[in-house]
């Protein structure tokens, strides 16, 4: 048996190394590109992104066909290279100074394992399995069906943690072979059933007791296309995957390898939900689970059935079932088990606010908008947009009866601002944590917002490609629901791509980034916006793949609550009025206070610099809402401006258009500049401030004004439009 021990040094050493690895890129340069700068594009055989640190643009372009493939320009900075060259600068590092550290880096990438050394290699013909990184602690054989010796594969179990190094018996390389031959198929060739799993340990498990396994190099990691299938030809083929969500999704993609080469049958065995994450085939037999049993009976998810047959129902059936339909998460069918709603909007909308108080009342049963719950849901909510400190702030503001937040404060999970992607690391994390997170029970409501934030669209590109967006959904979203609980609803935050008013208000779905996909896999969108951006009110749209049609919604955030509007009630919408001109006369009330107040401790203001001191102070709102109440209340004349500054020992405030803000009878009081010398007191100076210019309510520009002591006010122009 030939081993890797008895191979010959090779030749080139490191820059054979460096050749093989280069070829792999671009024998996967597509792949290695959208992974490397996601905003790029292919556009006629070439790839375009801004720069090497991936912003968006067309001044980089790589060669992806002919004898330049992999060639590279920066045409901004005259830079260029070759594809090893693109991948060092993008990780900010250099091939002629970083050359180990950058080949290190693309072997990981790639799966290959790293090179022995020549002093490894010497010790080796003497101590054989040991290299770099200490003796081998296993070692599987990858043999033909006649028995030849064509891989094999080492584990280590450094400090670092465990590695495994693939080495190809014919080339005499450390590699995989090309193409990657399956485990033990001098027993699958002969054999009728194959159980297909991640990894050799799994594999000889399942072997030990009788049972004809197989597995692809490098499990769950194994590259799909570099793997020969062929041998599970006219074989019925079961796939027991790990427990979690990256092994459900190599069962998937390794379900579909198997149905091309032509297996008889391919079904996916469903890990039992008890089970612990990352439980696999080794875990069961280790345990004295019933492997036999549970590969004869286990629920399953069938790929390619052994006889097609395509499920049909007659009108018959049909009419004469009479079994009640699932309940609703979200009534009337906003969101349904298993279901998928899409929740869109512009930012700034309002969409993250009005998400968490639909969360928190349908984690408290309680009705939201004429949404309804069947009764309190358990809701994970995913949240990669806002830091911690602002979620809580929302959070104190959402209001709900005592009764309705006991329920909410333990049925409710949200996590801080997330920095992920969900890549298979980021479902490695996610997953567990939505298992772990209601002491055992599933939660019935997934929440991710926003999409752009955590999207991976595998090698097809962004978020506004509809492969991406497919990729994304199929491969990452529906694999979590998998792995977490198959009947929980998924809702999904996205930001919309601008349209114009005609094409938004013909079908506002369109706006969504992605939407071809987005729509022929969701059960139901939502969509809010801002149908004019002078008013607060709000409009909810919905888009139901079942059931009747949900009317449009006016909706609005009124005294901390978000309300449902009824335009053809008059008695309501004089009543929201009524309570619009409240909260526009407290506001006005507070800032004028505020004013006067400030002045009298020393302190003046521009209207920005009140707008940063004041957000989220006195009920005041946001800075863009503070400075829009300024503006409307300098437009009435409840505020001036002073630009003498100096007269009253303040800074002068630079470029500001116009100047300090000056309420009526306002005094500045500030301290001499040095305490009395026989008292030691500091003495206080006492300014009336008076204004210097006033904003013209028909151009909006700085005027000076003629009389400074006469104050004149005019409630009715420019109010009720501005936002509060």
């Amino acid at each position: 048996m030939l081993d890797f021990n008895d191979a010959r040094e090779p030749l080139d050493g490191l820059s054979a190394d460096a050749q093989v690895l280069r070829a792999a890129l671009l024998d996967r340069l597509e792949a290695v590109l959208h992974y490397l700068f996601p905003r790029g594009r292919i556009r006629g055989g070439k790839f375009y992104v801004g720069d090497v640190e991936g912003s968006p643009g067309k001044s980089l372009v790589v060669e992806l066909d002919g004898p330049r493939r992999g060639l590279w320009k920066d045409f901004s900075n005259d830079d260029g290279g070759d594809v090893l060259d693109i991948w060092a600068m993008s990780r900010g590092l250099s091939t002629l100074h970083d050359f180990p550290a950058v080949l290190n880096e693309v072997r990981q990438w790639l799966g290959f394992a790293p090179p022995v050394s020549h002093l490894a290699r010497r010790e080796a013909r003497h101590e054989p399995g040991v290299d770099d990184l200490g003796p081998h602690t296993a070692k599987w054989d990858y043999v033909t069906p006649a028995g030849e010796l064509v891989a094999c594969v080492y584990r280590y179990d450094p400090p670092t943690g465990k590695e495994y190094r693939p080495w190809d018996v014919r080339a005499r390389m450390w590699r995989a072979p090309d193409p990657r031959p399956l485990y033990n198929l001098q027993q699958v060739a002969s054999a009728r059933t194959v159980v297909l799993v991640e990894g050799e340990k799994c594999a000889d498990a399942l072997i030990g007791l009788g049972v004809v396994a197989t597995t692809a190099m490098n499990g769950a990691k194994a590259p799909i296309d570099k793997t020969d299938w062929t041998p599970l030809k006219a074989k019925e083929v079961l796939i027991w995957p790990d427990r979690d969500a990256p092994g459900w999704d190599y069962a998937e993609h390794a379900a579909g390898a198997c149905a091309m080469a032509a297996a008889a049958s391919v079904a996916i065995l469903v890990p039992p939900p008890d089970k612990r994450s990352k439980w696999d085939a080794a875990d069961g037999v280790a345990e004295g689970f019933d492997c036999a049993g549970f590969i004869a009976q286990a629920e399953r998810r069938i790929v390619k059935a052994p006889a097609p047959r395509l499920p049909s129902f007659t009108l018959g059936q049909l009419l004469d079932d009479d079994s009640p339909l699932p309940d609703d998460l979200i009534a009337p069918r906003v969101l349904t088990p298993g279901g998928l709603t899409v929740f869109g909007g512009a930012p700034k909308v309002g969409k993250s606010d009005l998400l968490l108080a639909l969360l928190t009342h349908m984690a408290a049963g309680l009705s939201f908008l004429g949404m309804t719950p069947p009764r309190p849901l358990r809701v994970f909510y995913l949240q990669a947009e806002v830091q911690y400190h602002y979620l809580r702030e929302r959070a104190k503001q959402v209001r709900l009866p005592a009764h309705g937040l006991e329920l909410a404060r333990i049925n409710f999970i949200a996590t801080p601002q997330l920095r992920l992607v969900l890549d298979d690391a980021g479902l490695k994390q996610i997953i567990p944590a939505m298992l772990d997170a209601f002491d055992g029970h599933p939660p019935d409501i997934i929440v991710i917002d926003p999409i752009r934030n955590v999207f991976d669209g595998g090698d097809a590109g962004g978020e506004n490609d509809n492969g991406a967006m497919m990729f994304f959904l199929s491969q990452r979203v529906d694999p979590i629901r998998q792995a977490v609980n198959p009947d929980a609803g998924v809702i999904l935050a996205h930001h919309t791509r601008k349209l114009n008013k005609k094409q938004f208000e013909e079908d506002p779905f369109q706006a969504l980034a992605g939407a071809s996909s987005l729509r022929g896999f969701y059960t139901t969108g939502v969509m809010l916006d801002r149908p004019n951006e002078l008013s607060t009110i709000r409009r909810l749209t919905f888009e139901l793949r079942n059931g009747p049609a949900i009317s449009q919604k006016s909706v609005d955030k009124i005294d901390g609550e978000w309300r449902e509007l009824d335009a053809n009630n008059r008695l309501v919408l004089k009543d929201y009025g009524e309570r619009l001109d409240a909260e526009r006369r407290r506001k006005r009330d507070a800032i004028l206070e505020i004013l006067f107040d400030q002045a009298a401790q020393g302190r003046c203001y521009t209207a920005n610099q009140f707008a940063e001191a004041f957000e989220g102070k006195a009920g005041l709102g946001g800075d863009r809402t503070i400075r829009a109440r300024i503006s409307a209340l300098a437009t009435q004349g409840y505020i001036k401006f002073f630009r003498d500054a100096a007269q009253y020992g303040l800074p002068a405030v630079g470029r500001n258009k116009f100047g300090y803000l000056c309420v009526e009878d306002m005094v500045l009081s500030l301290p001499f500049d040095a305490p009395d010398p026989a008292t030691g007191e500091v003495l206080i100076r006492h300014f009336t401030v008076l204004p210097t210019h006033f904003k013209c309510p028909h151009s909006g520009a700085a005027m000076p004004v003629e009389r400074a002591d006469v104050w004149v006010y005019q409630d009715d122009i420019n109010d009720k439009e501005a936002p509060l």
